[in-house]
C-alpha cells in the first residue's frame, strides 16, 4: 500500500484537529489510520489462516482503493485550508478561528470591541 503519510504524520494531522476542534481533516486521517489497520489485519490472515485467501484479498485490494482515495482528499484538504506542508500544523488563521469559534478566545480583541 503506498503511503504519501506516515503514521506519525496521520497522528499528527488527528492531534491539531483536537486540539483546534477542526475535525475535519482529523477525521480523514483517522479513517487512514483505520484503513491501515484493516490493512494489516487482512494482510496477516493471509498469512496465518488456512480459510479462503480470496476472501482476505478482496479486503485487502478494496482497502488500498479506499486508502489511495483518502490519501488524495487529504492532500487536497490540506491544499486548500493551507496547512504546512512540512509539518503538517494548521494554518494560524484557521487555528484562532477554530478557538474563537468555540468560545475559547474571550479578550476585546476577540469581541470585536
Amino acid at each position: 500500500m503506498k503511503s504519501q503519510f506516515s503514521d506519525a504524520q496521520l497522528q499528527h494531522i488527528v492531534d491539531q484537529g483536537t486540539i483546534y476542534m477542526c475535525a475535519c481533516p482529523a477525521q480523514v486521517a483517522r479513517a487512514m489510520q483505520d484503513l491501515r489497520s484493516l490493512y494489516d489485519y487482512q494482510t496477516c490472515c493471509l498469512e496465518t489462516v488456512s480459510n479462503d485467501a480470496r476472501v482476505h484479498h478482496e479486503i485487502a485490494c478494496a482497502v488500498v482503493k479506499a486508502h489511495d482515495v483518502m490519501q488524495e482528499c487529504l492532500n487536497r484538504v490540506i491544499d486548500l485550508e493551507g496547512w504546512d506542508r512540512t509539518t503538517l500544523d494548521m494554518p494560524e488563521g484557521l487555528r484562532q478561528r477554530q478557538v474563537k469559534e468555540a468560545g475559547l478566545l474571550n479578550g476585546p480583541c476577540e469581541r470585536g470591541a
